[in-house]
């Protein structure tokens, strides 16, 4: 045997046993990761402090987070229209509002955020108010705050009429002038309500009801501002997310596919 067998030998013993990472290596890296950790959340408490410092009447904060691009802070503020989203630096001496895209993907990072933020229960949907609709076996699923007198509504309605099993529930958000309100409430007390309302929606026949009655016109008013609703349609899907404004109907299919439990 030669000198270099015996060498490796001896030595090979030696490494099998050897840890990856001393001990006291794996500690220091712990306690670098908490030290990282413990800076990223002084940081976001200074923001907190500098914005609520320069904060004028009109919100509250509701969190401050480090921006998952760049180096910014994401800041969340509770206002009377909602919750709205801003970025600003370490020293708050800059404020930047509006969308952020993802030049690589065209992603609006923005908007993502906004919509997770604006997520609700679908139980919490106030849907004895709603004015109900089933096709076929009714597996997709949507509610729509939906003003009589708001074109964008019909365009969505119109486009969901041509989809097959499926349920919409539209909670009659009369927001558009006092005619919206007049046409909600005769509506509800009509004694056929899905038809009384595609008259009026896609036909401006306007119902004649018989009856006046109890309808939840201001209560659906109180719960869109509540919540933040300031355009129509505003439209929720079964897993809880929120929409503005009417999509191509092929992309409100596509989400409402996604969205159905048995997908998820």
């Amino acid at each position: 045997m030669d000198l270099e067998s015996v060498r490796a030998r001896r030595i090979a013993p030696a490494l099998a046993g050897k840890p990856a990472l001393p001990p006291v290596g794996r500690l220091l890296a712990a306690a670098a990761l908490l030290a990282a950790a413990f800076a990223a959340a002084a940081d976001e408490a200074a923001v907190r402090r500098l914005v609520e410092q320069k904060l004028r009447a009109g919100g509250t904060i509701e969190s401050v987070r480090q921006a998952p691009f760049a180096d910014l802070f994401e800041v969340v503020l509770r206002t009377p229209d909602g919750l709205q989203i801003f970025y600003v630096d370490s020293g708050a001496t800059i404020i930047i509002t509006g969308s952020v895209i993802d030049a690589a993907s065209g992603r609006n990072l923005t908007e993502e955020r906004q919509r997770k933020l604006d997520a609700i229960k679908w139980e919490s949907l106030p849907l004895q108010w709603a004015i109900t609709t089933v096709r076929g076996s009714g597996r997709r699923k949507i509610a729509i705050l939906s003003d009589p007198n708001c074109p964008y509504c019909k365009r969505m309605e119109e486009g969901l009429a041509k989809v097959d099993d499926i349920t919409v529930h539209i909670l009659p958000y009369a927001i558009l002038g006092p005619a919206s309100v007049r046409q909600a409430k005769a509506v509800w007390c009509s004694k056929d309500r899905a038809r009384a309302w595609d008259d009026l929606m896609f036909r401006r026949i306007e119902p004649r009801p018989e009856r006046d009655c109890a309808t939840p016109v201001e209560q659906l008013q109180d719960y869109g501002r509540r919540i933040g609703a300031r355009a129509t349609p505003t439209w929720f899907l079964e897993s809880g997310e929120r929409y503005s404004g009417a999509l191509p109907i092929n992309e409100v299919r596509r989400l409402l596919d996604a969205a159905y439990p048995g997908k998820r």
